[in-house]
């Protein structure tokens, strides 16, 4: 058989070539021609669930007895960040231990019903991202404020290093409020340190490598706490330090040369 000739060899791959892109112009003027409604058919929605709830928002807080929850009415205060005049309102919890006040944002919504000793909280637009933040964190806080005036909130410190303690002593010449005490420690330094104890929160020492805390409001609490904390955080190598509540570390080994 003989070779054919370059110049038909080239026009055939042209043809073909032609031919290919003929067919795909007439596909994609086909497509193109199909109704709007057809085409949706064939594509898939990323998500068609509803927005969802927030657990801890979404649950009833119950009023243990002897406690009063007073919703005040809308004030207008500058926000710190926008510097916008926003309405806000303010909640009261009051109990046997103390009372506590907590701030709400303008999009959340709180319904008391004073029969059933329960409040049930909302907000405006589920679909905002920061709305559906602030549900579950001031529903934290209230519930936090509740239980602080009711039954109280304590924080445990435990020294552990060799020579480490802690006594509960008052320094008339430093309290910066009458009958303040001040935790002393003995950390490894050439001094003993010394911490005064804010108002509104009590300490004692059960054991000389302990300090018990207790207070009405755990963000004060847990602050004091980390203040004490912070002058022997707890290193991975010996695992000595302060620890807070059940803290724990994981230690490494040692580094070998």
């Amino acid at each position: 058989m003989f070779v054919p000739r370059r110049g038909q060899a080239l026009a055939r791959a042209a043809e073909c070539s032609f031919a290919a892109a003929s067919a795909s112009t007439s596909t994609t003027t086909r497509r193109m021609a199909l109704p709007a409604a057809a085409q949706l058919q064939n594509t898939r929605a990323f998500s068609a669930s509803a927005p969802q709830q927030s657990k801890l928002g979404r649950t009833p807080i119950s009023i243990p007895p002897g406690v009063d929850l007073t919703v005040g009415e809308p004030i207008v205060k500058k926000d710190p960040t926008t510097y916008l005049k926003i309405p806000r309102r303010t909640i009261s919890v009051q109990g046997p231990l103390g009372q506590l006040q907590l701030t709400l944002p303008p999009f959340v919504h709180l319904e008391h019903d004073t029969d059933a000793r329960r409040i049930t909280l909302s907000i405006e637009n589920r679909e905002i991202k920061e709305q559906k933040q602030m549900w579950g964190t001031m529903w934290a806080l209230i519930n936090r404020h509740i239980i602080g005036v009711s039954e109280g909130h304590t924080a445990v410190l435990r020294l552990v290093g060799i020579g480490y303690r802690a006594t509960v002593e008052e320094r008339p010449e430093k309290e910066a409020y009458p009958g303040q005490k001040f935790v002393v420690l003995k950390l490894g330094f050439n001094h003993p340190v010394e911490c005064g104890v804010p108002k509104g929160i009590s300490a004692s020492t059960p054991q000389p490598t302990r300090v018990l805390l207790e207070g009405i409001d755990r963000e004060e609490l847990m602050t004091f706490a980390a203040s004490i904390r912070k002058w022997r955080r707890p290193e991975p190598y010996k695992g000595k330090g302060i620890f807070v509540n059940d803290e724990t570390i994981k230690l490494k080994q040692k580094k070998i040369k």
